[in-house]
C-alpha cells in the first residue's frame, strides 16, 4: 500500500481524520469517550499542539489543529497508541483499532479553518444520528454556538473572531445551520486529497516541501508535482484549438465556434481536478453554476459526438493532462 504524503512544518495547520480498523466502534461508551478527550488535552500540552475543533463519531474522529512545532506525526502516533492501549484495557479488547495511519489535510490559513469547522460539526447531523446540532455533546460545536464553557484546551476564539462580533456564537451557529452546500464548497478546494487551500498555497508548498521527481510511494507528491500552472496550460491549449483567449474569456462577444472551443477548454480544466469552478470560471468571466453547466453539457455531448471526444482527446494527449 502507498504512504500517504506527510507534510510537516512550524506553524501548519491540519485537518485530521482517523478512521478505525474494519468499521468496529472506536467509543464503546462515554467513559471512552471522556478518556479520549483527556488525551487531546496531554496531546495539546505535551506536543505543544492548539487544538481548534474536534467531533467524536462511532467509528472516527476529526479535529482541526496547529502544530508549533512540525511534530504531527509524533504527536498523531503517540494519540492512536495511547488510546489503543487503553481502550483493549478498559474494553478487555486486542488487537489494532485504528485503521492503518491517520489522514491528514494541510489547511493554507484561518479562513479555510472557519469553512472546515463547519464542516466537521455538521458530520452528526449528515450521519443521520441527531436532529438539531446542539444535541449532540461529543464535538467542540457548543462552545462555539452556545457559549458553553470550554476547555482551556480548545483554542475556539481563531476560529470564533472571523465571524459578527456582535453576537459571535449567535452568528457562528447560524454559518452552521446555513451550510447546506458544505461538501461542494469542501471538494472544490481540497486538491489532491492533501491541501485545502488556493492554488497559490500548492505552489509554495510544492516549491518549499516536494520533491522533483516521481515517487512510486508517494502518488499524492506525484500528482501534486504534475499541477499544471493555469496560464501556461490554457495557452498551450488554446493554440491547439487555434482559440483566441482574448475572445473566450469575453463570454459575451464569444462566437458560436470560440464558444465550442472555450467550453472544451473549460471541461479540460475540470477534468484535469486540479482547477476548481470558481477558479475555471474567474477565467473566463462566468458564474459558478455557469461553469457547471457547461461541465454538463460538454460531457453529455462528448458522450454522443464521435469528432469532438476525438478532438479532446488530441488535446489531453498533446498536454499530458
Amino acid at each position: 500500500m502507498a504512504r500517504q504524503l506527510r507534510i510537516e512544518y512550524p506553524g501548519a495547520l491540519y485537518h485530521v481524520l482517523s478512521r478505525s480498523n474494519g468499521r468496529r466502534d472506536i467509543f464503546l461508551s462515554d467513559d471512552d469517550r471522556h478518556m479520549f478527550l483527556a488525551l487531546i488535552e496531554e496531546l495539546s500540552d505535551r506536543f505543544d499542539i492548539e487544538i481548534f475543533a474536534y467531533v467524536l463519531m462511532s467509528n472516527h474522529y476529526h479535529l482541526l489543529l496547529k502544530t508549533v512545532n512540525a511534530n504531527l506525526s509524533r504527536a498523531m502516533q503517540w494519540l492512536g497508541t495511547s488510546y489503543t492501549q487503553r481502550f483493549n484495557i478498559n474494553n478487555l479488547e486486542s488487537g489494532h483499532l485504528f485503521q492503518g495511519r491517520y489522514k491528514c489535510i494541510l489547511v493554507e490559513n484561518d479562513a479555510y479553518l472557519l469553512r472546515l469547522s463547519c464542516y466537521i460539526h455538521r458530520n452528526p447531523l449528515r450521519a443521520g444520528i441527531i436532529d438539531r446540532l446542539a444535541e449532540y455533546k461529543w464535538s467542540s460545536y457548543r462552545y462555539y454556538a452556545y457559549k458553553k464553557k470550554a476547555p482551556d484546551w480548545l483554542k475556539f476564539k481563531t476560529i470564533l473572531n472571523q465571524v459578527s462580533q456582535a453576537d459571535p456564537h449567535k452568528a457562528y451557529r447560524i454559518k452552521v445551520q446555513h451550510y447546506s452546500d458544505e461538501k461542494v464548497s469542501f471538494l472544490e478546494d481540497l486538491k489532491h486529497g492533501l491541501i485545502f487551500g488556493s492554488l497559490d498555497f500548492i505552489t509554495d508548498i510544492k516549491a518549499r516541501f516536494l520533491e522533483d521527481r516521481k515517487n512510486i510511494e508517494l502518488p499524492q507528491n506525484n500528482s501534486i508535482f504534475r499541477d499544471f500552472d493555469i496560464d501556461s496550460l490554457l495557452n498551450s491549449t488554446a493554440n491547439i484549438l487555434g482559440l483566441n483567449l482574448k475572445s473566450a474569456y469575453s463570454s459575451k462577444r464569444i462566437s458560436a465556434d470560440d464558444k465550442d472551443k472555450r467550453d472544451l477548454l473549460v471541461y479540460l480544466l475540470w477534468k484535469t481536478g486540479r482547477f476548481s469552478n470558481r477558479e475555471i470560471g474567474n477565467r473566463f468571466g462566468l458564474t459558478y453554476s455557469a461553469v457547471s453547466q457547461r461541465i454538463k453539457i460538454m460531457t453529455n455531448r462528448l458522450s454522443m459526438e464521435k469528432g469532438l471526444r476525438d478532438q479532446y482527446l488530441i488535446l489531453k494527449s498533446q498536454i499530458k493532462a
